[in-house]
């Protein structure tokens, strides 16, 4: 448990530096631009895995759910590049903290998974928190906030199809498939609004798909090694990281209503969790469910 806590804790934290390459990278390069060179050299650095499990990797009859996991998954990762790119760091990394509310409400219309109202309870809560950052009609609202939620929402729908695809593709199959559709994928809104980086860009660049690619390997053997709800805290601390930097770098200062409504978005993604371990647990060790289930 104390590896899989530590990898989790180094899963946020290169999360949170990605961030901060992504908006250094903005101030020469649009975006999409980045987002296209993220997955460049996010492919190049996840390569590896062919050396380990060979081309064999690649083979899939599930090419086509592939290409619309990744159509999504590339309309999540361009708005939440712009977030990145034109909210302040804390804000836009609080808003992605949405996206297990987002995952809860696919699970039941996608896959018929059955929601109780304590969990309904705690999305509502989540969505509280949402608000509390957002503030629609107050003078703090700013239109590029729903970017971000727009984001969190196409990768709640990303959660789904990695839950669908997992049931019979390898971990590493699904990580490598989709860095490798995501290049051609991103570099056609790239192509738009195109200009070569120049050399401190180049550097920001790589070390965002350096950083994006551990970052998401760490992420993918943490949970597999320890339980999402005694996890689930060490995420958070991606946004200490931006925090600190955006105070830094950028001159950008936490508000009130930000920290609130992270504080808020975190304990409802803590219950939401803890539902979810306690249950399959229950799934595990209940004579009565796994007589029912064997019954079936």
């Amino acid at each position: 448990m104390v590896r899989a806590a530590l990898l989790m804790a180094a899963s946020a934290g290169l999360f949170g530096l990605m961030a901060v390459t992504i908006r250094l990278a903005s101030k020469q390069l649009h975006a999409f631009e980045i987002a296209f060179f993220r997955n460049l050299f996010g492919m190049l650095f996840a390569s590896p895995l062919l050396l380990r499990h060979g081309f064999g990797l690649l083979r899939t009859n599930k090419l086509g759910f592939y290409f619309l996991r990744c159509v999504i998954g590339i309309a999540s990762m361009l708005a939440g590049f712009w977030a990145i790119v034109n909210l302040p760091l804390a804000q836009a990394v609080a808003l992605s903290y949405s996206t297990p509310l987002f995952v809860t409400i696919g699970a039941v219309v996608f896959l018929g998974e059955v929601v109780r109202i304590r969990r309904w309870t705690a999305v509502a809560l989540g969505f509280l928190g949402v608000i509390v950052i957002v503030r629609p009609g107050l003078d703090g609202f700013a239109s590029g906030s729903l970017v971000a939620l727009f984001a969190a929402a196409m990768s709640g729908t990303v959660s789904i199809s990695i839950k669908y695809l997992s049931r019979t593709e390898p971990v590493d199959a699904i990580v490598l498939m989709t860095t490798v559709l995501w290049v051609p994928l991103s570099l056609v809104p790239a192509l738009f609004v195109w200009q070569w980086p120049e050399p401190m860009s180049w550097l920001w660049v790589i070390a965002a798909g350096f950083l994006g690619t551990s970052a998401h390997m760490c992420w993918t053997r943490a949970l597999k090694l320890g339980e999402l709800s005694a996890l689930t805290p060490l995420s958070f601390l991606q946004l200490p990281v931006v925090i600190l930097f955006g105070w830094f770098l950028f001159d950008e200062k936490l508000d009130a209503w930000t920290a609130a409504g992270a504080g808020i978005i975190l304990a409802s993604n803590l219950y939401i969790a803890h539902r979810e371990a306690k249950l399959a647990r229950r799934q595990v060790t209940d004579p009565v469910v796994t007589a029912d289930t064997a019954s079936r």
